[in-house]
């Protein structure tokens, strides 16, 4: 059996096999000979000092050869002839509930309003290049949901709610790098999480599931405070008397219609700021400090949070060595997001910084009800629209400048490709939270020197940062309180948070539709 040891190692030890032998042989005071292969088990990053340090847990193979089992996948067997359930929305939820569908013996029909990830590219570039959002194929709408365009972090806190490695290991099997069951913070990358998505979508088909792109759900079926079905823009409507919603956090008009049947919603405070994008070599050597990064490190990333007048002010979604995008859903909005490619080996890094809201702060959307936070969102987006000359032009601000209150003389190329334009940003955020941004800004520079320089620009604005809504359902059922046969699910129903923890919530709904029958 091998022997399991933590180690504490530099990062060139840890980068080359042949130097972590010899560590290993060193500490354990075991012959180098005898060691026949050290495995990673699991690895992480610990730049507190100076001096970056590896944290490594391995096993050591002595005078035992080691041999690796690959990951394998489940049995997915034939369902064509199975009981069908209903899955609206292919985004990590909604494609890991099929698939769990399918080894429980059941059919999931998938109904997806975008396109297949391939499909999508030929969107993106018109939002990029041409100013042209496709409301039902964008970054956030199309198969492998929001993630698959936008990075692919499989990194989640919540790990309560499900086996985190089981998603890993589903990864692997369709595709992804073992590494990625290695890393604290595991990452697909942009360029390579949709050839996965690819290979999933093939195995659901090949089972005997179901997949309709372009098919865009408008109303549920419901008699009697039971679901029966879908109706869908086309006019063709699907029949289950069980259906996971799994429509992800941007689906608005299903919100709205849920609003507009009855269904009960509640609203949900998100967090609602800017994204910030930095030069990556500063970044590194403030997170490493170093003047340039060693080539046995990746591009470093940072997580910060602060409070400022009784609210949290802090990082999220931050993309190493990438890429702002424009993540708007429909015409006459702009919303910003990150990604970044496997290697992450863009010259600049940006992260949403973004401030706690609360109830309280849609008073003036009250009119909206449960959908109040939804419109408090839409209002600052068409406002960042109309200030960006009504355009996928984004409003932007030199960062020193945003914290001064002061227009930006000129602005720097940024990675974002409809490209930008000098606004005070004031005209487009809400004053409590321009204010609780540039405070925090401040006090994130106190943490990370140089963070506060105006080399780097603010990107207005990052609103999708979670649903603005949550859909309520029974703790043990899963079910919608209100609706038999409903299972809301993964972001948009309010229950996760990013890639992992949607599949883990995807999963738990298709087990319970499968548990009732």
């Amino acid at each position: 059996m091998p022997q399991t040891h933590q180690l504490r190692v530099y990062p060139e030890v840890a980068a080359q096999e042949d130097l972590l032998k010899d560590h290993v042989s060193q500490q354990l005071n075991i012959p180098k000979d005898d060691i026949r292969h050290v495995q990673i088990l699991r690895r992480s990053i610990d730049a507190r000092q100076k001096q970056v340090i590896i944290n490594l847990k391995v096993d050591v193979y002595v005078n035992e050869e080691f041999s690796e089992e690959p990951v394998t996948l489940p049995h997915y067997p034939d369902v064509s002839s199975a009981k069908e359930v209903l899955i609206v929305g292919m985004g990590p939820a909604g494609l890991f509930a099929a698939l769990q569908l399918i080894e429980e013996g059941f059919k999931p029909i998938i109904l997806e309003r975008g396109k297949d990830v391939k499909k999508r590219i030929k969107d993106l570039k018109g939002i990029n290049v041409d100013h042209v959002v496709n409301e039902d194929s964008n970054y956030c709408f199309g198969e492998g949901g929001a993630g698959t365009y936008s990075d692919g972090k499989l990194y989640t806190r919540s790990k309560k709610r499900g086996d985190v490695q089981r998603i890993l290991e589903l990864f692997v099997g369709f595709g992804a790098v073992k590494e990625i069951m290695v890393d604290a913070h595991p990452h697909i990358g942009t360029n390579k999480l949709p050839p996965i998505i690819a290979k999933m979508r093939e195995c659901v088909l090949n089972s005997g599931g179901e997949i309709h792109f372009n098919t865009r759900v408008t109303d549920l079926i419901i008699t009697r405070d039971k679901v029966h079905g879908v109706e869908t823009l086309g006019g063709v409507t699907y029949h289950s008397d069980k259906v996971i919603l799994a429509t992800g956090h941007s689906a608005r008009d299903i919100f709205e219609m849920l609003h507009r049947k009855g269904v009960k919603i509640d609203l949900k405070p998100l967090a609602v700021g800017v994204r910030v994008e930095h030069s990556q070599s500063l970044i590194d050597s403030i997170q490493y400090s170093c003047d340039v990064r060693s080539p046995h490190l990746p591009p470093s990333a940072y997580s910060i949070v602060k409070q400022v007048d009784g609210r949290g002010v802090y990082s999220f979604c931050m993309c190493p060595g990438g890429v702002i995008a424009p993540c708007a859903t429909k015409p006459g909005e702009i919303v910003t997001n990150g990604w970044s490619s496997s290697r992450r080996a863009r010259a600049t890094a940006n992260s949403g910084i973004v401030v706690e809201l609360y109830e309280k702060d849609f008073a003036s959307f009250s009119e909206y009800g449960p959908l109040a936070a939804m419109e408090f969102q839409k209002s600052i987006e068409q406002k960042a629209w109309a200030e960006g000359g009504k355009t996928q032009t984004a409003p932007a601000q030199r960062l020193v400048d945003f914290t001064e209150g002061r227009v930006s003389d000129d602005l720097p190329n940024t990675s974002y490709s409809p490209g930008i334009t000098s606004v005070d940003l004031r005209s487009v955020l809400p004053d409590f939270i321009y204010h609780s941004l540039k405070n925090g800004f401040k006090q994130f520079d106190k943490s990370m020197r140089g963070y506060l320089t105006n080399d780097a620009v603010v990107h207005a604005p990052e609103t999708r940062t979670s649903s603005p809504v949550s859909i309520p359902r029974d703790w043990k059922t899963l079910q919608h309180p209100g609706v038999a046969g409903l299972y809301p699910c993964g972001e948009g129903a309010g229950y996760s948070g990013g890639i992992v923890s949607a599949a883990m919530d995807g999963i738990r709904c298709a087990k319970q539709a499968a548990q009732s029958g």
